[in-house]
C-alpha cells in the first residue's frame, strides 16, 4: 500500500503544481486554494508512504517523479520549452529514480 500511497502524493503535487501555475501568483483564489489543498494531500499520502519506505527513498522517487512530471506538464500544457540541458537533467532524474527502484536494497519492503 506504501507504493500506491507514494503514488498519490506524486499526483497531488503535480495537481497543486498545475494549479499554482494558473493562480497567478495567488490572484486567482479558486486556483490557489486547490494549489494549498493539493499541497495538503500530498505531504499527508508522502507521510502514509514514509510509515514504510525510508525518507531518503520516499523524498528521491516523490521529487524526481514529480519533477518529470511537472516539466512534462509545464511543455504539454503550458507550452514552455526545454532546451537540451533540461532535457538531458530530466533524463539523469529518471535514470537515478530507475536505479533506486531496481537495483537498490532500500526499497524492498
Amino acid at each position: 500500500m506504501h507504493w500506491a500511497y507514494l503514488s498519490m502524493a506524486i499526483i497531488a503535487e503535480v495537481a497543486g503544481s498545475a494549479a499554482l501555475k494558473y493562480s497567478a501568483g495567488f490572484s486567482k483564489w479558486g486556483f490557489a486554494a486547490t494549489s494549498v489543498i493539493c499541497f495538503g494531500a500530498a505531504l499527508f499520502f508522502l507521510s502514509l508512504a514514509l510509515r514504510t519506505v525510508p525518507l531518503g527513498i520516499a523524498y528521491a522517487i516523490w521529487a524526481g517523479t514529480g519533477v518529470v512530471l511537472v516539466s512534462l506538464l509545464g511543455a504539454l500544457v503550458f507550452r514552455q520549452a526545454l532546451d537540451t540541458a533540461a532535457i538531458a537533467g530530466i533524463g539523469l532524474i529518471v535514470c537515478g529514480v530507475v536505479v533506486v527502484n531496481t537495483l537498490s536494497n532500500s526499497t524492498n519492503h
